[in-house]
């Protein structure tokens, strides 16, 4: 019944936003292509501010996009880093797919490409507006092989969507497309690194959406395609696959900004999922058909004090145990089935802000939680200590340290039930593992 009435709501509210936008007189006419460098900038970094729609929307309503223009963005990321690890080929940092095919030894140190990101924003009238965004990210892709491998060098279509809304005309809006979930808070204080909260939670998926804004009051609704998501999301489509294709999974999240003095406010949020990523039993295998879903929640808030600092926490977790972090081989079945947890607590200052280049120092501890005490799965976290230079708004220039502790793959998190590719009882999950590490790098967006 809930998940009934979500759809119809949706369906209702963008067929009244329809109705609105082709009352409009526009005719659908592109003038111009341009570029803009600091809206590319907010819409390509890949970690700090990730509701994207909104930025989009907020963007239109200051004027900064005009209707029938197209606006050209691209983004480079190119990365200095080294590693250090105290267990052979087990490095717990998740800005690189952890496999042994990419980072074999104690120590790794490379000069590469981490991606670079092409999108097209359309403005076709006040209430219309187009989005696609594409990626290619060897560093981060699930395919296959080494790093040179063509299976690891494809480019994607990331992210498009429609927007329907004009928030200077009414605070409702809508999308339908592929998109990012709106569940709990996933940006991060960091200049580059994601936070493990976003590694753990950050959903990506087919689906629509829609939204309320005004005042300090923000409310979203989106309905998901079901099966294993392209990120953090799945729910039983039947059949045998996992295939996203049926309407069955959903998100709700609401959050209030509290102006509490000048130039001081403290945004309070909360969101439910119904299907996590966490749901398949034992051997997990990622991506694999699911029987029954896991839900999520998660609290999360902001803090800004003036222009210069911000302060991050969020915590998330699974309403259920997820089944496949049992293992029934001896040892391994000493520890039991364990829910999914993740928290992130970050802050930054900027140093400066009326100069053309700004300075900013930034700090976070962020985790994932997905056994009992002692299991080998446990946990795993991370310590990054950052500062970047951003230039015109639009070009970043940044350095970051960080820590690992644990080495915890999703993939056969706590072992196999045969001999592929672990023996039964053993896992590759390794709780004593850490790495040290250094990362120096370059964003430029236009």
């Amino acid at each position: 019944m809930k998940k009934t009435t979500t759809i119809h709501v949706l369906i209702v509210t963008l067929i009244l936003l329809g109705n609105s936008l082709f009352a409009q007189k526009d005719s659908i006419k592109i003038n111009t292509i341009g570029i803009n460098s600091p809206y590319s900038y907010k819409m390509l970094d890949q970690n700090q501010d990730l509701r994207k729609i909104n930025i989009l929307l907020n963007e239109k309503r200051k004027g900064s996009i005009s209707n029938n223009k197209i606006i050209v963005s691209t983004s480079l990321i190119t990365l200095l880093d080294y590693q250090n690890s105290n267990t052979y080929s087990k490095f717990g940092y998740l800005m690189r797919h952890p496999t042994a095919n990419n980072q074999i030894g104690k120590e790794v140190s490379e000069a590469v490409i981490h991606s670079f990101q092409l999108s097209l924003t359309a403005s076709i009238n006040n209430w219309i507006t187009t989005y696609a965004e594409l990626l290619y990210n060897p560093q981060q892709s699930f395919g296959e092989g080494t790093i040179t491998a063509l299976n690891r060098n494809q480019v994607q279509l990331r992210r498009a969507y429609v927007i329907f809304g004009d928030l200077n005309e009414s605070p409702f809006y809508g999308a339908i497309g592929k998109m990012d979930a709106p569940f709990g808070q996933m940006g991060s204080v960091n200049p580059f690194t994601n936070s493990t909260m976003w590694h753990a939670f950050g959903g990506l998926s087919y689906g629509a959406q829609i939204g309320y804004t005004k005042g300090g009051l923000h409310i979203k609704l989106m309905a998901a395609q079901g099966g294993a998501q392209f990120r953090a999301m799945h729910v039983p489509v039947g059949d045998g696959t996992s295939v996203p294709s049926k309407l069955n999974n959903f998100v709700a999240d609401i959050n209030y900004t509290f102006n509490m003095y000048d130039q001081v406010n403290l945004k309070l949020g909360t969101s439910y999922l119904k299907g996590s990523a966490y749901c398949q039993g034992f051997p997990v295998f990622h991506f694999t058909p699911c029987e029954k879903h896991n839900p999520a929640y998660t609290f999360y808030s902001t803090l800004n004090i003036g222009n210069s600092f911000t302060a991050m926490a969020s915590f998330a977790k699974t309403v259920h145990e997820w089944e496949g972090t049992f293992n029934p081989n001896p040892p391994l079945n000493v520890f039991e089935a364990s829910k999914v947890s993740s928290l992130s607590v970050g802050a930054k200052y900027d140093l400066n802000n009326a100069n053309k280049i700004k300075h900013t120092i930034s700090g976070e501890f962020s985790n994932f939680v997905a056994g009992p005490e002692g299991a080998p799965w446990e946990r795993q976290n991370q310590y990054v200590l950052g500062y970047q230079a951003l230039l015109n708004n639009s070009a970043k220039l940044f350095v970051e340290i960080f820590r690992t502790e644990g080495y915890v793959p999703l993939n056969f998190i706590s072992g196999s039930a045969d001999n592929d590719p672990f023996p039964p009882g053993v896992t590759h999950s390794e709780r004593d593992a850490n790495s040290m590490g250094i990362v120096l790098g370059a964003q430029i967006s236009f």
